[in-house]
């Protein structure tokens, strides 16, 4: 099902993108990629230890829908690296999750070249690599969530940023995401209960 959802949203973007080349209209497509710096919100359930962030990146395609001279609508399709890293007297424990992003948001001018961006972000689980490394080896192990009920496969979020256009073409953006929704409902040391926040850095490309 994931798989058609996807598809169709890439038919959606490339029909519009041609669209907007062959009318002139306020339609543009673009690129974007960057760094990703993700870490965790502990909830309730066993829960007693200290995360730090885990540094990974996001790309995809996004499209900037003008509908003001001062707002645009710019939904994007991502993705995303998010996890958290865990250091303890046995060794260090990361957890890499592996999501598409779908913000929808809005973007508001807020000066010339600098724009406001704001709005809801669905997750889409795609797969957990888990590592623990030790002074005597390191332990690997990939779980593809589709064939998992440990985690929830879609997470309903936020995202507020903020984006600089060098160009008309070219700019640079920084955001933060927070999932709305737990990962799971009962937490433990194995499969702790959090939600997942970031800041992302990086670079845009407008066509």
């Amino acid at each position: 099902m994931k798989k058609i959802v996807f598809l169709a949203l890439g038919l959606f973007i490339t029909s519009l993108t041609v669209n907007a080349q062959s009318t002139d209209q306020p339609i543009r497509f673009g690129i974007k990629g960057g760094a990703s710096f993700s870490n965790i919100i502990k909830d309730d359930g066993n829960n007693d230890f200290k995360t730090d962030y885990l540094v990974g990146f996001n790309a995809g395609v996004t499209l900037d829908i003008k509908l003001l001279p001062n707002l645009a609508f710019t939904p994007e399709v991502l993705y995303a690296t998010k996890g958290y890293k865990l250091k303890s007297t046995f060794g260090e424990f990361t957890q890499t999750t592996h999501f598409i992003d779908v913000p929808i948001l809005a973007s508001i001018k807020l000066a010339e070249g600098l724009n406001l961006v704001a709005g809801p972000q669905v997750s889409f689980l795609l797969s957990t690599n888990n590592k623990f490394e030790t002074g005597f080896g390191t332990a690997q192990q990939q779980i593809v969530e589709d064939e998992s009920n440990r985690f929830k496969k879609s997470l309903l979020g936020g995202v507020i940023g903020a984006r600089f256009d060098l160009s008309n073409q070219l700019g640079i953006y920084g955001r933060y995401s927070l999932d709305f929704q737990k990962n799971n409902e009962n937490g433990s040391t194995t499969t702790p209960e959090f939600k997942n926040q970031g800041f992302q850095v990086g670079i845009g490309l407008k066509f």
